[in-house]
């Protein structure tokens, strides 16, 4: 019996780590061609477009009687093999950038979403004005204005379009709140089992993690000290981990240079070339 019992506990526990990677694979290198405005922060891909479009932070200026409040972060877009197009300044403090597959909208989410800080113009959800050939115009509209359901003013939520949820991790703790993107509130909280990963919250990326949008592999969340994207289920159950290649880390990884788009996790290593380059990694075999 006990013998029968183990061998159903290991069968068990290969299929819950069978689909995550142990060594996660690049499968996208964009170099940045243009210095990042303050520091770069998320990636967006439209599959439609084939486009990459990588957000830059910055706080605006505080104003002057010549000169609007209006942050200069610019957002970057490159084609699919990673080749530099253009940069627009859109006007935002950009914190997370994300395609909405449901509304088709290129879309930002900015410092302070959450108010936290005081409220600030330009500070919410908008949609990115796009021509036809998936070209920025540097114009807006606002989706949603700031929302103290997603706490941490510094958060960088990302969003699951087959859930139409929000996810925005908390910061220096294992809390992510949950936030229904139609009418703003707070759906539920995440406490993510770092014990069983074998971390502390300070290892982890303080803003960011991924909905990945796959079952049983909704949340992931890269690991900086231990240089590896663990990965986590909708309740916050430990699933497992993917190693990731010689890759330099450096402190800001905790804080921005993160994102999940076109099915990889990226990462941005600030040593590589004259402005740093984005790498965007495979983690699990179910991205498709």
């Amino acid at each position: 019996m006990k013998i029968i019992i183990s061998l159903c506990f290991l069968t068990f526990n290969y299929v819950i780590y069978a689909d995550v990677l142990p060594e996660a694979k690049s499968e996208v290198k964009i170099t940045l061609a243009k210095k990042p405005t303050t520091r770069p922060m998320t990636v967006a891909f439209i599959p439609g477009q084939k486009k990459y479009y990588i957000a830059d932070g910055g706080l605006a200026p505080l104003g002057s009687e010549t000169e609007a409040p209006i942050s200069k972060s610019l957002i970057h877009t490159y084609d699919q093999s990673g080749k530099y197009l253009a940069s627009t300044q859109a006007g935002f403090d950009n914190r997370s950038i994300f395609y909405n597959e449901a509304t088709f909208q290129l879309t930002t989410i900015t410092y302070n979403i959450s108010s936290e800080a005081g409220f600030a113009p330009n500070t919410g959800i908008f949609s990115l004005d796009l021509d036809p050939q998936g070209n920025l115009k540097g114009t807006s509209k606002e989706v949603s204005s700031f929302n103290p359901a997603f706490g941490d003013s510094a958060t960088m939520p990302s969003f699951d379009s087959k859930k139409n949820h929000y996810f925005a991790k908390q910061k220096r703790s294992d809390r992510v709140i949950v936030i229904d993107a139609n009418d703003g509130n707070k759906v539920g909280e995440i406490n993510l089992d770092l014990k069983s990963a074998g971390v502390a919250f300070d290892d982890l990326s303080d803003n960011f993690i991924a909905a990945t949008s796959i079952d049983g592999e909704e949340l992931a969340i890269l690991d900086v000290d231990h240089k590896a994207v663990l990965i986590f289920n909708a309740k916050g159950k430990y699933v497992g981990k993917s190693t990731l290649p010689d890759i330099k880390l450096r402190a800001h990884n905790h804080y921005n240079g993160l994102g999940y788009t076109n099915n990889l996790f990226f990462i941005y290593n600030e040593s590589e070339g004259e402005f740093g380059t984005y790498y965007g990694f495979k983690v699990s075999s179910n991205s498709k």
